[in-house]
């Protein structure tokens, strides 16, 4: 029996994003399709949607009529849209948390990314993509303050991460300078959008797909690289 094909998948995405997380849920279902073809490691790179965001954030409606040009009620005929969406990948955009739900909102997320990295080098791309899947969780589940270090370093520690040393990564100049670096690359290459999947390092599949067509696409990347059966 011939051992699976290895790849790597290094995702461009936002924790602010919903079509990053329904993105990687349908990545999942792809790979799920390839079991004992097709394996891979998975690693976040960086993104920031909203680079101008300020420390108080926004209200997640108003920042889509503002930024796209909608009504507050175009908005939120949206999210409905992407709730359904978000069920059938199989990721809930629901509210989690007891009692009233607090106002969704979008927040700066550069300090995010810091941790995101650090936590890859620190623990690897499986703890890396633990953390990324709890902030995602935290943003849009538990609407928590994504824009506070604290409130990110306990986010951290729920994955098992240790959180003063993830605390302190919040504040590495150094780790602020791989995040720009990464952000830089991803211009370079022209995403403008994301989740952009980059596989094996450069073959590149845009947006959110369907299951198949991921599964599709990196079965072409694994015969292109001589590593299909």
């Amino acid at each position: 029996m011939t051992s699976p094909a290895k790849l790597t998948i290094d995702i461009y995405s936002d924790v602010m994003c919903p079509w990053c997380i329904i993105g990687y849920a349908q990545l999942q279902k792809g790979l799920a399709l390839l079991e004992g073809e097709i394996e891979a490691e998975v690693r976040w790179l960086p993104f920031e949607l909203n680079p101008d965001m300020p420390p108080e954030g926004e209200g997640q409606s108003e920042h889509i009529a503002r930024k796209y040009g909608r009504t507050v009620q175009e908005a939120e005929s949206n999210r409905a849209r992407l709730l359904e969406i978000g069920e059938r990948a199989g990721y809930s955009f629901a509210w989690s948390g007891e009692g009233e739900a607090p106002p969704a909102m979008m927040w700066n997320t550069f300090d995010a990314h810091k941790l995101l990295k650090w936590a890859l080098i620190e623990a690897g791309a499986e703890r890396q993509t633990a953390l990324k899947r709890a902030l995602f969780d935290a943003h849009f589940q538990q609407r928590r303050k994504l824009g506070d270090p604290e409130v990110l370093a306990d986010v951290a520690a729920s994955v098992g991460l240790d959180r003063t040393k993830a605390r302190a990564a919040i504040d590495d100049e150094v780790l602020g300078q791989l995040v720009r670096r990464e952000e830089a690359q991803a211009w370079d290459m022209n995403i403008s959008g994301v989740p952009a999947m980059l596989v094996q390092g450069k073959y590149l599949i845009p947006g959110a797909q369907e299951p198949e067509v991921y599964a599709n696409a990196l079965k072409r990347v694994a015969m292109k690289e001589g590593l299909a059966a």
